[in-house]
């Protein structure tokens, strides 16, 4: 399934029907009167966030979603039947935008969410609704209120546990390959990952999620490599972990680079809590070790971690770092079904 995180919508919710003017015809009832029925109600525009879907890829292939209009009223005081709702399947984690791309209608972030996107119009009214002791035959009627358009975004942010940043072939594939059942594609040349990378981590018997997104490289904020665009699917991780290629010539300048970026693309991003780890080390005797560490600790002004995922030494004390910090952020499990109604 080919991964999409951003899909454009067109909707429209259905017109109300219009009321009937109708009037009794009844055998020895000199009087009939009128009897016009009321039209149905338009049905109505909802996206609802579902489990079990992590890409917009749906959208792709159908853009367009019309609910059904209502009835027209009918003779004998029969209301019209009222239009079918139509509920867009999202994925948690999706964002619904106003047609300008920047307003946000509503965030979905939780299964059973949903959100009216587009109120179908109103039935009008029959004639029977305007009788009066001055008007005992009205012949007119309401016609139906019309249903609504709109063109909205839907963007999705991935929600995990905890996410990957790094440079281009900085192992973030590999890390995750080796912690995970997730088979992320490896491969010695830049630019590897194409599309973010949902892995179920465990250790010491507790799961998280995690999130490997496309590297990131100097410039990214201005549209080079393959842009920051994708670092929106860890902007709602609790930790990130910022793996840095041990073997490169100046760790710190590696660091400083995705630091740089993280800033640019959003200061709440860069202010997240945050563990660096030296990576492939395996290919380093001590005293490189050594030297790297402390060059790379002076950069970001902290304790760094250090580990291989080809040989898995320090992974298991990587993944407790992380959980140490996911684990305050875990809330109890509650089933429940919000609606919101903008």
């Amino acid at each position: 399934m080919k991964f999409l995180d951003l899909a454009k919508v067109y909707i429209r919710s259905g017109g109300g029907g219009a009321g009937a003017v109708s009037f009794r015809r009844e055998k020895f009832i000199e009087y009939g009167g009128p009897d016009g029925g009321d039209g149905g109600n338009g049905g109505d525009v909802w996206a609802e966030a579902v489990e079990g879907l992590n890409t917009l890829i749906d959208f792709r292939y159908q853009q367009h979603f019309f609910a059904k209009s209502g009835q027209h009223g009918m003779g004998a005081q029969r209301t019209g039947a009222s239009g079918d709702d139509i509920v867009l399947k999202v994925p948690v984690g999706t964002e619904i935008l106003d047609e300008d791309g920047e307003t946000v209608i509503a965030d979905l972030t939780e299964p059973g969410q949903r959100v009216l996107l587009a109120r179908g119009g109103n039935g009008g009214f029959g004639n029977l609704h305007f009788k009066s002791s001055t008007n005992r035959a009205p012949r007119h009627a309401n016609p139906g209120q019309p249903g609504v358009e709109r063109t909205l975004w839907l963007r999705l942010k991935l929600i995990a546990d905890a996410g990957l940043v790094g440079l281009p072939n900085a192992g973030k594939s590999t890390f995750l390959a080796a912690v995970s059942n997730a088979r992320p594609k490896i491969a010695d040349y830049p630019f590897t990952t194409l599309v973010p990378n949902l892995g179920v981590v465990g250790v010491d018997g507790h799961e998280f999620v995690m999130a490997d997104i496309p590297g990131l490289i100097e410039g990214a904020s201005e549209g080079k490599g393959l842009g920051d665009q994708f670092l929106g699917h860890v902007e709602r991780s609790n930790v990130l972990l910022h793996l840095v290629d041990g073997t490169s010539e100046d760790v710190a300048a590696d660091a400083r680079t995705i630091l740089t970026e993280l800033e640019a693309y959003s200061p709440v991003l860069a202010e997240k809590p945050r563990i660096t780890v030296l990576n492939k080390i395996d290919a380093l005797d001590e005293d490189m070790r050594a030297e790297r560490l402390a060059a790379l600790q002076e950069e970001v002004g902290g304790p760094v971690l250090s580990m291989s995922g080809v040989s898995r030494e320090g992974l298991t004390e990587v993944l407790r770092a992380l959980w140490q910090k996911i684990e305050p952020t875990r809330k109890p499990k509650v089933e429940k079904t919000t609606t919101w109604q903008p």
